[in-house]
């Protein structure tokens, strides 16, 4: 009984996760309409810095460890500052979002190669037919995409700080609530620092609004939330692979709440990806380096 609450709470906590991070982009591009890139990070980190320290507050939790605050820190700056920074500068560049899922896409196969003694070759295999997947969803917005080399290295550098930043974060122990609270702080500091390298503007409306408690508090605190607790519990290589997955659930909402479809290779490309994430679960992992 209780090994079948386990796998439903992972379940849950799983499918949590893709849902809310898979609506992320529908919430930021009416954030981004409505914001530069840094005001709308500034306003998204001070919320979901607040609620954190709220229920760090009620739960009597001020700070990380000592001796791993330092750790902590930099792991914050990379996987929370330093990638939603470069991110939401990609897109201002012109990168299109397909073009940076693209990018991102090669996370998984990245830290198959960093974490793994030996490459699993149905788990590589898993995790290339996905990427292609993911391609093929987003054809059309690759086709689109300018590709301006300012943009490509802001991409470039979101995947290599998320990666860096995942990596470091599998190896912190500490509950994800001791920590998350001096990360947001930490990558607010780096927005507030950053200000004087481009136009400041927010127009507030019902949209912004919206765009900022979603993002502040479902993505970057309950979101965030589940992803550390995942990764604590899990394989990093699985965990990161659950990002394919993102796109899958991005276009079912934009056709359920917008009514735009998805072209036929676009349904393919989901085809394959669930076949690519089924095959990276389904095989078993071997030692890391």
């Amino acid at each position: 009984m209780r090994i079948c609450k386990t796998t439903l709470a992972a379940q849950g906590a799983t499918s949590g996760f893709v849902l809310l991070w898979g609506s992320a982009a529908i919430f930021t591009r009416l954030g981004l309409d409505n914001a530069s890139p840094l005001a709308l990070l500034i306003v998204r980190f001070s919320i979901a810095l607040t609620a954190l320290l709220i229920i760090g507050g009620l739960r009597k939790i001020a700070l990380p460890a000592k001796g791993t605050r330092l750790r902590v820190a930099l792991t914050g700056l990379m996987l929370i500052g330093g990638y939603s920074v470069c991110y939401f500068r990609a897109m201002s560049d012109g990168v299109t979002p397909g073009a940076i899922a693209t990018i991102m896409g090669i996370q998984p196969i990245l830290t198959l190669c960093l974490t793994e003694r030996r490459l699993q070759g149905l788990r590589l295999c898993g995790l290339l037919i996905a990427l292609g997947g993911l391609v093929l969803m987003v054809w059309q917005s690759l086709i689109a995409s300018r590709l301006p080399l300012s943009g490509v290295a802001c991409a470039l550098a979101a995947l290599g700080f998320m990666t860096c930043g995942t990596l470091m974060q599998k190896k912190n122990r500490q509950a994800p609530a001791e920590i998350l609270p001096m990360q947001y702080a930490i990558s607010l500091l780096l927005c507030l620092l950053l200000l004087p390298t481009e136009a400041f503007h927010l127009r507030i409306n019902a949209d912004l609004i919206a765009s900022a408690l979603f993002l502040g508090v479902l993505i970057s605190v309950v979101a965030q939330l589940l992803f550390y607790r995942l990764l604590s519990a899990g394989s990093i290589v699985n965990v990161t692979s659950l990002f394919y997955l993102v796109p899958v659930i991005t276009a079912v909402l934009d056709y359920l709440l917008l009514g735009n479809r998805l072209p036929w290779s676009g349904i393919a490309g989901m085809a394959a990806i669930l076949l690519g994430i089924v095959l990276v679960f389904r095989t078993p992992r071997v030692r890391k380096i």
